[in-house]
């Protein structure tokens, strides 16, 4: 009979909240009542990253409704966290499908919630599509170091998934409280030049990596003499 299986890449996560945010997840899955499955909570996450939408867009109307975002994140990061910490923890991994999904429903997601926070009034969407373009890229990266050495990133600069959403909930509640609006849109806010800063930045994160990957695939394959 044909083995299916196939060999997990390496993990390599470097997050400054990596080691506490592991041992919380720990705890949870070992209190994960049976019912809940890991497809349970991948729906569960692109629950939370329509609430972030909802919230960013209907902040057009009312900037109370940024609070809807307060409790997509959360949910976003329990179900996105959780669906493959739970496969694991139970032995219950499915590789090829889990790995599909799960990357599948992060592109959705990252789209939903930099969409919401270009269609808001706070941030330009032309400049939100920059940070958009930035994160799919490292993403791009990610995959494509998966296939070629085996190992999965996911961290960049000691920070990962969990502390970019604790930077946008501080940009959310910084909207709340700053009221920074341009309606009109005719000039820069404080909020575009910084979310057009982390886009450059992510931006520059994939080039540099891209420079690295190709030099270290380099000397694994040398050119024919």
């Amino acid at each position: 009979m044909q083995d299916n299986r196939i060999a997990p890449p390496a993990r390599i996560q470097r997050n400054v909240l990596a080691i506490g945010e592991r041992r919380l997840l720990n705890w949870l899955c070992a209190h994960m009542p049976a019912w809940v499955k890991p497809d349970l909570l991948t729906a569960l996450g692109m629950v939370g990253a329509v609430l972030i939408f909802a919230g960013y867009a209907t902040s057009l109307l009312d900037e109370d409704w940024l609070w809807l975002c307060m409790p997509g994140y959360l949910l976003h990061w329990f179900g996105d966290s959780m669906d493959g910490s739970l496969a694991r923890f139970r032995h219950i991994e499915r590789p090829r499908y889990g790995y599909f999904l799960d990357h599948s429903c992060d592109g959705i997601a990252t789209f939903l919630i930099l969409l919401g926070i270009g269609v808001s009034p706070y941030v330009r969407l032309e400049v939100s599509l920059i940070a958009m373009i930035g994160y799919l890229l490292l993403c791009i990266h990610a995959f494509l170091a998966v296939r070629v050495l085996g190992e999965m990133r996911l961290s960049y600069l000691s920070a990962g998934p969990t502390e970019l959403r604790l930077i946008l909930i501080s940009l959310t509640f910084s909207m709340l409280i700053l009221g920074d609006k341009q309606r009109d849109m005719e000039a820069m806010t404080g909020f575009d030049w910084f979310v057009g800063a982390v886009g450059v930045v992510l931006i520059g994160l994939f080039l540099t990596q891209t420079f690295k990957s190709a030099r270290k695939l380099a000397r694994i394959e040398p050119p024919a003499a």
